[in-house]
């Protein structure tokens, strides 16, 4: 295993989309709260418009040798991004915006890695390299990752991190974790 790390450009992703195509999938195998929620998401409709509603993209990619086996995608959007329309079409507030100091959020909105590739130390590669980016915005006190339902292994290693859950939103389908 010869494991490389690459930022990609914005313009870079379609990349990924079968890797994130398979996050969806992965998710919905583990959720035991409206899993058919996950139906309709997809590229199409996660990364592509959460890239384009972002003030500031991240998109990190491990590599072996030539082959993309994980990638972390993080941003930094207007707190009011995360109000509106979900899987549930029901307008949904993913934190309290008052308890956010700034105007702005920091959010490590996107993580997996394949089969076969985890528990190798990718993960907190990808993970640290996306927090360095995230503290680098001065102005961004409020950081953020949402782990869906049954995905146990995630919430832990998120945890392990530092972050702390603070809530869970659409009766449990999301964790919502909180930098310290």
């Amino acid at each position: 295993m010869s494991i490389h790390y690459e930022v990609i450009s914005d313009e870079s992703i379609f990349c990924i989309k079968d890797l994130c195509n398979e996050l969806m999938a992965y998710q919905k195998s583990k959720a035991h709260i409206h899993p058919e929620w996950f139906d309709n998401m997809c590229f199409e409709t996660r990364m592509l418009p959460s890239i384009k509603s972002a003030q500031a993209n991240l998109i990190i990619i491990a590599k072996d040798d030539n082959e993309i086996v994980g990638y972390a995608y993080s941003n930094i959007c207007p707190k009011e991004t995360y109000s509106g329309g979900f899987a549930t079409l029901k307008p949904v507030n993913f934190f309290d915006f008052d308890s956010v100091k700034g105007d702005d959020v920091g959010c490590l909105s996107q993580f997996y890695i394949k089969e076969g590739y985890r528990k190798t130390g990718i993960g907190s590669v990808l993970f640290e390299k996306s927090m360095d980016w995230l503290k680098s915005f001065k102005f961004i006190n409020d950081l953020f990752i949402f782990v869906s339902n049954g995905n146990g292994d995630a919430l832990k290693f998120y945890q392990s991190k530092g972050f702390k859950t603070s809530h869970q939103i659409l009766n449990g389908f999301i964790t919502v974790l909180r930098n310290t």
